[in-house]
């Protein structure tokens, strides 16, 4: 899965193609650098990485842009349960600062969740900015009776459905659900995993 994108501000300077692909096992010490450089070192401490820990991403669902040889964007989905209902978090969604004018980011989040509406998920929740993540249909609306594992700002918890309904009435706790990771690569889950 490559798709090669051209920004529309294609008439400025730092306009370039890039390939948005599958994450590949060998992109796992750019993408950690990457994560720091974005999030700093506390990233693993964050609510939502409790959500990770020592669980893979969902099948099809961890994406990488990739920009003159240079991994520059990521983005994973997992598996939760929201309230008792099967949905999945997005998260993190990171750009190399250097890149952020590209629209990698926008690029990253549209073929995340084409990827994930096309596998039949019916939901996408993410902590996030809402301002932005409002121009791919995530709002706080479904979201106000349900709880992460750490402490979050309500106004953050966004979702969007693709199965109309999918989230309705739903409250209580978000959990993990995804695979676990084999005992060995658990172990790393802190170091191997975004925030």
């Amino acid at each position: 899965m490559t798709a090669l994108r051209k920004p529309q501000d294609a008439l400025t300077s730092k306009a370039a193609s890039f390939a948005i692909r599958s994450e590949r096992a060998a992109d796992v010490a750019m993408r950690e650098a990457l994560l720091d450089a974005c999030f700093g070192e506390n990233r693993h401490g964050r609510t939502c990485q409790r959500l990770r820990d020592g669980r893979a991403p969902a099948a099809g669902l961890a994406l990488a842009a990739v920009h003159e040889g240079q991994l520059v964007g990521t983005v994973r989905l997992w598996h939760v349960s929201a309230g008792g209902r099967p949905a999945l978090v997005l998260g993190p969604l990171a750009v190399d600062p250097a890149c952020r004018e590209l629209g990698i980011g926008a690029a990253l989040m549209r073929q995340a969740l084409a990827a994930a509406r096309a596998r039949g998920h019916a939901a996408v929740i993410l902590l996030g900015d809402a301002p932005y993540y409002a121009r791919f249909g995530f709002s706080p609306e479904k979201t106000g009776e349900l709880s992460l594992p750490g402490p979050f700002e309500r106004d953050r918890l966004l979702a969007l459905e693709f199965t109309a309904g999918a989230l309705d009435g739903v409250s209580g706790m978000i959990v993990p659900t995804g695979s676990v990771l084999p005992e060995r690569r658990a172990s790393l889950a802190p170091h191997a995993h975004a925030a």
